[in-house]
């Protein structure tokens, strides 16, 4: 039986339009084994962890280029705690300003990636931090 893939969710939420990025990492997460859902634009930090939790994903990436990181990656830790899901791995990227880094992490998101970050920086730390939430039943 082949072991189970990582499934991650790729998420925009708030009202930022400007998903590029989130798609060209969604597409190298896919392409590099991972098993990927992309929820679109504009969502609020309940329906991501609604989502994360019915797709049962490992791991749940945000991008956030307005600006909001301090607000939104707390509100979706916060609503999948809610919802009994707290040992989902989150991680980011977009603009996040090096002063706001180190609380962000303190807070629980397991790291950030910047622009500039490489896509393959970003697939093997996902190898490294995030396994299968099946594999703890």
């Amino acid at each position: 039986m082949p072991a189970p893939k990582i499934r991650i969710l790729v998420a925009k939420p708030g009202l930022d339009g400007h998903d590029r990025g989130a798609k060209v990492v969604a597409r190298a997460l896919r392409d590099a084994g991972f098993e990927v859902v992309y929820t679109g634009l504009h969502q609020t930090p309940e329906m991501i962890a609604v989502a994360a939790v019915q797709e049962d994903v490992d791991a749940v990436g945000l991008s956030i280029m307005s600006g909001a990181h301090n607000t939104l990656f707390p509100a979706v830790l916060d609503a999948l705690a809610e919802r009994g899901a707290d040992d989902i791995v989150v991680f980011g990227g977009g603009i996040v300003p090096e002063d706001d880094l180190r609380g962000l992490l303190d807070k629980g998101v397991g790291a950030i990636f910047t622009p500039g970050a490489q896509l393959e920086d970003i697939v093997a730390w996902i190898q490294k931090n995030v396994k299968p939430r099946s594999l703890d039943v």
